[in-house]
Order: structure tokens, then sequence, then C-alpha cells
């Protein structure tokens, strides 16, 4: 009889504790469903902000459940846009869908995701010289990213639902800058405050090829080129009721000397002019060019490596393009490419060798 009741008294213990630990667990996952700092059941609770500083982790779960009528798609350089600067210029409301390596394959399908639920207005969309000739599959995946939060089956969500870092770290920063921070929701992934921008700094980050490759052939990258415009052209087509505003960021006077040292810089502008002339055949689609903003280009303050730029350099960009400049028409983007192989025949003979002596 002893011993019956001492396996009594152990079975009672653990079950007592089976049920506190399932208390304990469904009131973390509770309290994660209700805050969801990384917003993938609903957008922020009312009175609180909308804080977004990890893309990987928020930005599909934003794309489905915030309010909008138009996006910023791009890669990393498009992360220090403030959204509220077009909602203002263009009259939308805004958000960003980011991809740091900008791969066509990978916004395509964050675009996709947005269009599931929600009628865009505006798509401003950064074209990286590299997204013409990347792979045109997905790399979400086999980058490592939460994919448990970019489908829709919330059964495999405990990851995020049970996550310690999550309850410990994610949900007090959210409240945190909501309520004691000066938080502006418009800066969404915003890294700039962060970095320091200069010569030093932009020279630093570039390894320079040692001696000049020969140059490719500009045709070098064509197929792969064919495959991202044959994406690019089938989110057009499919959605005309969306103006679709394509741009080229002003990467530096580095990047081009890269370019031109690796015997790409031919294949760079061609498959920049095939790709200009192919989308400019839509009437939904406008594109503006600021890569031969030589002002800017040639002066390294604006740059913390090859291609990444300073937020004052993005707002240049957005007044600009609100303004309409820069835009290409099929009259005049030729000239316009054109006049970009010469300033990066120039860059390489005469103004890289500020920073460096041949």
């Amino acid at each position: 009889m002893k011993t019956k009741k001492t396996l009594t008294k152990d079975q009672n213990f653990i079950r007592q504790f089976a049920v506190r630990t399932l208390l304990l667990l469904a009131a973390a996952a509770a309290v994660t469903v209700i805050f969801d700092p990384f917003y993938q059941y609903h957008k922020p609770l009312p009175g609180l902000k909308a804080v977004l500083t990890d893309k990987e982790y928020q930005c599909v779960g934003t794309l489905r459940t915030f309010d909008y009528d138009a996006l910023i798609v791009g890669s990393s350089v498009c992360e220090n846009y403030n959204n509220h600067w077009f909602d203002e210029g263009f009259g939308c409301k805004t958000i960003k869908a980011i991809r740091s390596y900008g791969a066509t394959a990978d916004l395509n399908y964050l675009l996709d995701i947005a269009y599931e639920s929600h009628d865009l207005k505006y798509v401003f969309y950064n074209i990286d010289p590299s997204s013409l000739w990347a792979g045109t599959e997905l790399t979400y995946e086999s980058a490592g990213c939460p994919m448990y939060l970019y489908d829709r089956n919330i059964l495999n969500d405990y990851p995020y639902v049970l996550n310690k870092d999550v309850l410990m770290e994610k949900l007090p920063h959210m409240l945190a800058q909501s309520f004691l921070g000066n938080y502006d929701e418009g800066d969404s992934y915003n890294w700039a405050q962060w970095k320091h921008f200069g010569p030093d700094m932009a020279t630093g980050q570039y390894a320079r090829v040692p001696s000049v490759k020969p140059m490719q052939p500009e045709t070098a990258k064509a197929e792969e080129l064919d495959g991202n415009l044959a994406i690019l052209k089938a989110q057009i087509e499919k959605h005309p009721e969306t103006a679709f505003k394509f741009f080229f960021s002003p990467y530096s006077m580095l990047w081009w000397d890269n370019a031109y040292r690796n015997g790409e810089r031919d294949a760079v502008i061609y498959n920049e002019r095939q790709a200009v002339g192919a989308l400019l055949q839509y009437d939904n689609v406008e594109i503006y060019f600021y890569q031969d903003a030589e002002e800017i280009v040639t002066d390294l303050n604006n740059y913390m490596d090859t291609i990444h730029f300073s937020k004052e350099i993005n707002y240049e960009i957005y007044d600009r393009m609100a303004k309409g400049e820069g835009r290409l028409t099929l009259d005049n983007y030729e000239a316009v490419l054109d006049r970009m192989y010469a300033l990066s025949d120039r860059i390489v003979r005469e103004d890289i060798r500020e920073y460096y002596a041949e």
C-alpha cells in the first residue's frame, strides 16, 4: 500500500507539472499573438507603433496585415527611405517590401504576397544592376529565412509564438519604442543612424582588384537578363491598375571602377539598356535614372561602401522622382545610357585617381 501511495503522489506531481507547463506555454503564446511584434496575425494594436527593424521576420507579415496602397520595393539601398515622404509626395499609404539582395525573383515573391489582399496604386521599385543577372530561383529558404513565417500554416508557427527572444527582447523593444522612444514609423528597417559615411569608410570597404580584367561581351549575361525581365513583365501585365515607378539608384564611383576592372561594365549598361527599352513599352510604367547623378556618385562623402549611400541621398532620389526629374522615355533613354557609359569611362580614367594611383 505504501508503494501505491507513493506512485500516486508522483503521478499527481507529474500531472500538475504538465498542466502548469502547458498553461505557461499557452500564456506565452497568447502574449505573443496578442501583441504580435512580427505582425503575423494583425496590424499594431491601438496605441502601439509599427516598430519594424527585422525585415526577414517582419516584412511578410506587414504585407499581409497592414493597410497600404503603395510599396517601396528593393534591396538594402531602399531601407533608409521614409515612407511618409512618398505618402505626402504621391498621395498614397506606403510600406516597404525589402529583400537585402534585391534579386528580381525574391522581390516578385513579396509583390505576389501584397497583391493577395491589396490593390496597389503605386510600386516604387529600385532596380539594382545585379538583379538583372541574378538567378531566377527564390533564395529565402536557402538563405535561412524563417519560412514558418512566410507560409500560411499557423500550425508551424511555434518557433515564433514560443520564442524566448521574442518575449524577452522583441516585444519589450516594441513597447518601449511605442511609449518611451521617438520612433518614426516611416523609418522602417532604417540602418543609416548607426553608420558612418565618407571617403575613408567607403574606400576601406572596397577590395580593389589589382589589375584590369578583359572586358566581357556586353551580352555575357543576356540569358539571365531575359529570365528576370520575363518576371517583371509578367507582374506588370497582371496589374495594369498599378503605376510601376522603376528607378536606378546612384552607386558610387567605386562601384563603377569595380565593374570596369572586373570586365563587367559593358554588360551592366547593355542589361540596363535592354531592360529600360522593354519596360517602357508598358503604359503603366515609368522609369527614373539616377546612376548618372555625377555630383552624388563622385562624392564619397555620400557613401559607407561602394553602394550604400546616406539617408540624405535617399531623400534626394525621392525628391527628384516626385518632381519628375530623371525620367527616361523611349526618346531619351539611349542618350542617357550613352552618357552613363561616358561617365563611367571618366571615372576610371580620371576621378578615381584621387584615391588610387595607377
